[in-house]
């Protein structure tokens, strides 16, 4: 393990810790409003931050942290489903298919322009975001180890 791996590892997680902390205020904000039978303008520029923040959030876990994880553990190959499923087997999220489907959102995400598929898609983030939260925490807590 060399000293720039460890260095990105630090900066990858100051910014992990950033990018958590504005998807949880979205999330408890819209947590509030879910419920309603329509959503008003307000409600909908909400919905549209959260997104994002998730969005980025879980590109940030996948494509960035889990990979870098890899690189430190030597297992630096294969596709992004692989780096899920090896995720799942040290430990860092407890399904490897659950994070297939934030992998499929966050593309959703991305190219949806249909407003009412969009309501849909305020949900399912809904739903999904405790799983974001849970993976930070293990990430970090994982993360320790290098640092022994």
């Amino acid at each position: 393990m060399n000293i720039k791996q460890l260095n990105l590892l630090e900066e990858q997680l100051a910014l992990l810790d950033k990018s958590l902390s504005v998807l949880e205020y979205s999330y408890k904000r819209c947590t509030i409003i879910k419920d309603k039978s329509e959503f008003n303008e307000q409600d909908l520029e909400r919905f549209e931050s959260l997104t994002g923040r998730f969005a980025r959030l879980s590109d940030l876990l996948i494509q960035k942290m889990f990979r870098l994880i890899d690189s430190l553990d030597l297992d630096d190959h294969g596709t992004v489903r692989d780096r899920i499923n090896r995720a799942e087997k040290k430990g860092l999220i407890d399904s490897a298919e659950q994070f297939v489907l934030i992998r499929e959102l966050r593309n959703t995400i991305a190219h949806e322009y249909d407003p009412v598929a969009s309501e849909q898609v305020f949900l399912h983030v809904l739903e999904f975001c405790p799983l974001l939260f849970d993976a930070v925490g293990r990430l970090k807590k994982y993360a320790e180890k290098y640092w022994e």
